[in-house]
């Protein structure tokens, strides 16, 4: 009879072990700057996977600019990431205990670091390369 017990609890674990990990929630914010490029981004994912992301961006010769233009081009940004944001949409996304994809996709769209609870949203923005970048919690959006 334990010997019955101890496999039924064993299979147990094993198939709970196998099902779908349940994704974080909440809401994360970021923004990303280098010589060419400037982006900020938020992300919510409630408990059912859902998840609403934007990452509006910019590029240009951001080095050449003054401090005064480059604040200009955050509040830009900010702006419009604050405008658009009522009217993005949730879109499900496949969770395999680390990596968000499109359904059916391949490509990374976020990235969970359960250990460390930390977010990276993965931003394709055209012809630049990929970029990996941190978005930090937070309680709400401005």
């Amino acid at each position: 009879m334990r010997r019955l017990a101890a496999a039924l609890l064993a299979a147990l674990g094993f198939l709970s072990a196998c099902s779908d990990p349940s994704p974080p929630t909440g809401r994360w914010a970021g923004t990303y700057e280098a010589d060419d490029v400037m982006i900020v981004a938020r992300l919510e994912i409630a408990a059912d996977g859902m998840a609403r992301v934007t990452a509006p961006n910019a590029f240009m010769d951001f080095a050449a600019m003054s401090e005064d233009e480059r604040d200009e081009m955050r509040t830009t940004l900010s702006g419009q990431l604050a405008q658009s944001w009522p009217y993005v949409a949730p879109r499900p996304f496949t969770f395999d205990g680390k990596v968000f994809r499109k359904p059916g996709g391949v490509a990374p769209q976020m990235e969970w670091d359960a250990a460390r609870k930390r977010m990276t949203l993965v931003v394709y923005p055209g012809t630049h390369p990929t970029i990996r970048m941190p978005v930090s919690p937070i309680e709400s959006f401005e």
